[in-house]
C-alpha cells in the first residue's frame, strides 16, 4: 500500500489497462520507474522515507509546480484558492517583471459582479508566455511555480481543405539524388496547390537520423527531433553550387546520383540512404569551400545566434560521432557529459567540424523555408504539415545533450492490446515530467519552435503522450511497463502557445487506446484529431460503419496512414496475404481473409447505399474513389489523400511488427503493378487526376481541367500527351 501511495504521488500508475479492472503493475517495475524519477523505493524504509517527504511536501504546497492560465477564461483554482493577502510576483519570459499583485478577500470575480469568466479585481493578466511565479502568503509560506499563459486554443485551418500525405523520401523526381528531397517537396506543393487546389502537404518527420551504417531508415527513431536531416537537401539549390570551383567533380557526383536514382526507379533497388548521404556529403564538402557572400554570412550568423546552445550541442555531437561513433554511451567517459571539461576541450579542437554541421543545419532550414514559401505562393491555406516523432534514439544527439531531462533506463512503448498481445517497446527514452516542469518546459518549447518555424501545421505522433506515456524498464518485456503521468494541461498549454506564436495549426495522431477525456481536452484547445475510415465505426452501439455526418469535424480524415496498407491493398485483401507470407498472422489465413472480406464488404455496401460507387463493387480504382467521396461527405476540416493511392500503389511504407523481413521506409511510390512513379509522372498520371477531380479546386486555374491522355487506360503516358501540364510547363 505504501508503494502504491508513493507511486500515485509521483504520477506512476500501479495498474495497467486490461479487459477487466486492470492488471497490477509488478512492484519491480514501480520501483524502477520511481528510481528513474529520482525517488528511492528500493527498500521498505526507503519507501517510508520517500512517502513521508512527498506527503509533507503535498500538505505544505501553496501551488502546484506549474500553473496554467488560459486567456479569457476563469483563473485556475490554484490561484483563486490562495489566501487573502498573498503577494504574487511574476518574472516575465524574456526578462522583466510584471507589476506585483496581492490577493484580495472576496469572491473570485470582478468587483462589479461581472460574469464568472471575469478575473478577480486583483488579477492583472500577464502577456502570453511561460513565466516564473513567486508567491508569499501571510505567515511566511512561499512557493515558486512555472506560469504558462496561453491562448484558449491553437489556430485552426482557415477553411476546410484537402491535401496529400507523403513519405518524402519515397517521392523521387528526375532531379532527386536517390530519394525524395526538399526540392521535390516544394515542387509537389507548388503543383498540387496550383493544379489541384490542395491546401496542404503532410510529410513524415524530417528529423536528423543517427549517422550509423546502415542508417536506421525509420523517420520515427531519429538522433535529434530538434534539427532536420541534411540528407533532404537539394544540392543544386544551395546558392553556392553555381560558384564551386570543382565543377567536374560535382558533375561526376550528379551523374552518380542519377545512376543511384535509376537503380531505384528502373532496376528494383530499395532507397539507400547511406549511398545518398555519401554522395551529398562529398558535394557539400566542395560547396563549403565557396565563401559566403556578406549577406549570406550575416544570415548564417543570425541563425547561429537564434539557435544558441541547442545547435552547438547538436553540431558537436555530430562532430564527435564522426570520430567516436554514433552512440555516445560508447564514447570516452569524459565526453559522455556535454558539460564536462573534456567536452569543452573537444569543442575547441573540433571547431571546424562543429561549424560544418551547423552550416548544414542552416542550409536545411533554408530549404524548409523555401518549401513552405512555395506552398503558400501556390495558394495553399496551410502549406507544409510537419511531423513530430514521439522521441529520439537513446544514443543520439538529443539524448546526449538533454540527458538530465530524460529518464535513465526507461523506454517509451505501449501496453498489450488487441493488436499486440506482448505490448511494444519503441526504444525511445522519455522525458522526466518533473525535470520538464522545473525547466519551464524549455526543451519542449525549443523543440516546438524549431519544428513550427516553417510549418503551416504540426502533426504530433501519439499525441496521447502529452498526458501519459508507457515506460518500460530496460531489460523488462514491454508488458511489464507502467503509465507515467505528465502535466497534460501544461504540455497542451505550451503546445497551444507555440502554435499561436507560429500561426500554425496542430494535428494529433490519436488512434488506438486513448485515456478518457483526452480527445475532449485536445478538441477544446483546437488540436485536431486523426480519423481513419476503416476504424470509424459506432463502437458503442451497432458496430456498423459510422455515417459520414456523424464523424467529428475537428480532424484530419483519411483512408490510410504510413503504418497501414494502401487503400487498394486494403480493398483487395492483399495486405492479409502479405502478413501471412511474413508469418505475422495469429489466426489461420482463411479466417483472416474471411473477416477482412466481410469488413470490406460492409464498407462497400455503405458506399453503394449512399450512391458513392457508380463504378461497381468489382472496380478497385472506383472503390478508392468511392472511399474518398465518403470522406468528402464528412464534416472533417482536413481530408488527406495518401499520395501512393493516387497511382494505385499496393505496398505499405511500413509494416509494424517487422524489421528486416520487410523493406520498411525504403520503398518508392509505385503504381498498381509495382513500377516506381516519379513526381513528373505522377503529375501527369490519368489515375491521379481521376481521383483528384473529386476535390473541387478552390479557384480557377489553367491546370484545373486536365486534358485526357491518349495512352492506354491504366498506363502512364510516355509523351507530352498527358492529363495536365507537367512540372516546368509554362502553365505553372
Amino acid at each position: 500500500m505504501s508503494l502504491s501511495r508513493l507511486a500515485a504521488l509521483h504520477g506512476v500508475a500501479t495498474s495497467a489497462p486490461s479487459t477487466g479492472a486492470g492488471t497490477p503493475v509488478p512492484d519491480a517495475t514501480v520501483v524502477a520507474v520511481l528510481g528513474a524519477l529520482g525517488v528511492d523505493a528500493t527498500t521498505p524504509r526507503a519507501v517510508r522515507d520517500a512517502l513521508a517527504a512527498a506527503e509533507s511536501a503535498a500538505r505544505s504546497r501553496l501551488l502546484p509546480g506549474t500553473v496554467v492560465v488560459w486567456a479569457g477564461e476563469p483563473l485556475p483554482g490554484a490561484l483563486t484558492a490562495l489566501p487573502p493577502g498573498t503577494t504574487l510576483e511574476i518574472g516575465l519570459e524574456g526578462g522583466g517583471q510584471a507589476p506585483p499583485m496581492r490577493v484580495a478577500a472576496g469572491p473570485a470575480r470582478g468587483a462589479t459582479g461581472a460574469a464568472e469568466t471575469a478575473p478577480p479585481a486583483w488579477w492583472t493578466q500577464p502577456p502570453l508566455g511561460v513565466h516564473r511565479l513567486a508567491v508569499r502568503a501571510p505567515g511566511g509560506r512561499s512557493a515558486d511555480a512555472v506560469l504558462v499563459v496561453a491562448p484558449p486554443a491553437a489556430p485552426r485551418p482557415p477553411r476546410r481543405g484537402h491535401g496529400f500525405l507523403v513519405q518524402l523520401y519515397s517521392l523521387l523526381s528526375a532531379r532527386s539524388w536517390g530519394m525524395g528531397d526538399l526540392g521535390d517537396l516544394a515542387d509537389l506543393a507548388a503543383w498540387s496547390g496550383r493544379a489541384l487546389g490542395a491546401g496542404f502537404v503532410q510529410v513524415n518527420p524530417l528529423h536528423a537520423a543517427v549517422p550509423d551504417r546502415p542508417t536506421d531508415p525509420s523517420p520515427y527513431r531519429p538522433s535529434s527531433r530538434r534539427f532536420p536531416d541534411p540528407v533532404h537537401l537539394r544540392i543544386e539549390s544551395v546558392p553556392e553550387y553555381g560558384h564551386a570551383a570543382d565543377r567536374s567533380v560535382l558533375e561526376d557526383l550528379r551523374q552518380s546520383a542519377a545512376a543511384l536514382s535509376d537503380t531505384v526507379l528502373n532496376k528494383g533497388a530499395l532507397i539507400d540512404r547511406d549511398a545518398v548521404r555519401d554522395l551529398k556529403r562529398q558535394a557539400l564538402d566542395i560547396l563549403r569551400q565557396v565563401p559566403l557572400t556578406p549577406g549570406r554570412r550575416a544570415a548564417y550568423c543570425d541563425f547561429l545566434a537564434e539557435q544558441g546552445q541547442a545547435l552547438e550541442d547538436h553540431a558537436l555531437w555530430c562532430a564527435l560521432a564522426e570520430t567516436h561513433g554514433p552512440d555516445w554511451h560508447r564514447w570516452p567517459a569524459g565526453l559522455r557529459d556535454p558539460r564536462s571539461p573534456q567536452t569543452a576541450r573537444a569543442r575547441g579542437e573540433l571547431l571546424d567540424r562543429v561549424d560544418f554541421h551547423s552550416w548544414l543545419a542552416w542550409l536545411t532550414d533554408g530549404q524548409l523555408a523555401d518549401a513552405q514559401r512555395a506552398a503558400l505562393d501556390a495558394g495553399m491555406s496551410l502549406g507544409i504539415v510537419h511531423d513530430l516523432a514521439v522521441g529520439a534514439h537513446p544514443g543520439g544527439a538529443d539524448a546526449w545533450a538533454q540527458q538530465d531531462a530524460l529518464a535513465p533506463g526507461m523506454s517509451v512503448g505501449a501496453p498489450p492490446d488487441a493488436f499486440n498481445a506482448r505490448g511494444q517497446d519503441w526504444g525511445l527514452p522519455p522525458w522526466r515530467p518533473d525535470v520538464l516542469a522545473a525547466s519551464g518546459y524549455a526543451p519542449y518549447r525549443g523543440l516546438l519552435r524549431g519544428l513550427l518555424a516553417h510549418a503551416g501545421a504540426l502533426r504530433i505522433d501519439h499525441v496521447m503522450g502529452l498526458f501519459r506515456l508507457w515506460w518500460v524498464p530496460e531489460g523488462s518485456p514491454p508488458a511489464e511497463g507502467a503509465y507515467v503521468a505528465y502535466d497534460g494541461e501544461a504540455m497542451l498549454a505550451v503546445l497551444v502557445l507555440e502554435a499561436h506564436r507560429a500561426g500554425a495549426a496542430v494535428l494529433g495522431e490519436d488512434l488506438g487506446t486513448v485515456e478518457p477525456g483526452v480527445r475532449e481536452a485536445l478538441a477544446r484547445r483546437g488540436v485536431l484529431g486523426t480519423s481513419v475510415l476503416w476504424f470509424e465505426r459506432d463502437w458503442t452501439g451497432t458496430g456498423r460503419p459510422l455515417a459520414p455526418e456523424e464523424w467529428r469535424e475537428d480532424c484530419l480524415a483519411t483512408a490510410t496512414t504510413h503504418d497501414l496498407p494502401p487503400t487498394a491493398a486494403r480493398l483487395t485483401g492483399e495486405h492479409v496475404a502479405l502478413r501471412h507470407r511474413l508469418g505475422l498472422l495469429t489466426r489461420p489465413l482463411a479466417e483472416e481473409l474471411t473477416d477482412d472480406a466481410a469488413d470490406t464488404a460492409e464498407w462497400l455496401g455503405q458506399f453503394v447505399r449512399l450512391g458513392l460507387l457508380p463504378e461497381g463493387e468489382n472496380d478497385v480504382e472506383g472503390a478508392v474513389r468511392a472511399l474518398h467521396r465518403y470522406l468528402l461527405r464528412t464534416p472533417a476540416r482536413m481530408v488527406g489523400v495518401w499520395l501512393p493511392d493516387t497511382v494505385g500503389d499496393r505496398r505499405p511504407q511500413n509494416l509494424p511488427g517487422t524489421w528486416d523481413q520487410y523493406p520498411n521506409w525504403r520503398l518508392p511510390v509505385s503504381d498498381a503493378e509495382g513500377r516506381p512513379v516519379t513526381l513528373e509522372e505522377l503529375a501527369a498520371a490519368p489515375r491521379a487526376y481521376r481521383l483528384m477531380e473529386l476535390f473541387a479546386p478552390r479557384r480557377d486555374h489553367p491546370a484545373s481541367a486536365p486534358r485526357r491522355p491518349t495512352a492506354a487506360p491504366g498506363r502512364l503516358p510516355d509523351t507530352p500527351d498527358r492529363t495536365g501540364p507537367a512540372l516546368g510547363d509554362p502553365a505553372w
